[in-house]
């Protein structure tokens, strides 16, 4: 069974600065919003608005952080970069689909992190980056 039917009830969330409407779909095959912004292979949704907040605070794109409520239109898959190396078993609720997933509303009230975990976090990535880990890899 794939993950889309055990989740199919769950509201999905995608944070992004991207200006998206209701319709649009977030495909693969684009820049990432992430790291060397290379060409990405999968698009990523969470079902937790925690996990999609910190997608809009930390995507690199000029603009404000949006989180939109998305719905996959194929098969979801635990996201490695979380569940394998950073969180076993999920708590994220972190997956990726190599099929787009569609915008059907947008979260216009969301709390964004203090500054001082916002930072820490863009200094934790950045210490990766010199390492020469990618923040996600495909």
């Amino acid at each position: 069974m794939s993950l889309l039917k055990a989740l199919d009830s769950a509201p999905f969330y995608h944070g992004t600065k991207a200006d998206l409407k209701p319709g649009d779909l977030i495909a693969p095959g684009f820049a990432s919003n992430y790291g060397s912004q290379k060409k990405a292979s999968y698009v990523y949704l969470t079902a937790t608005l925690d996990a999609a907040t910190w997608g809009a605070e930390l995507a690199v794109d000029e603009g404000r952080g949006r989180v939109y409520i998305v719905e996959p239109t194929g098969p979801i898959e635990d996201d490695p970069n979380l569940t394998d190396k950073k969180f076993p078993g999920n708590p994220t609720k972190s997956y990726r689909s190599r099929s787009p997933l569609r915008v059907v509303g947008e979260v216009r009230e969301w709390q964004g992190h203090a500054p001082e975990q916002l930072r820490a976090m863009r200094e934790h990535l950045e210490r990766l980056k010199q390492l020469g880990i990618e923040a996600i890899e495909d």
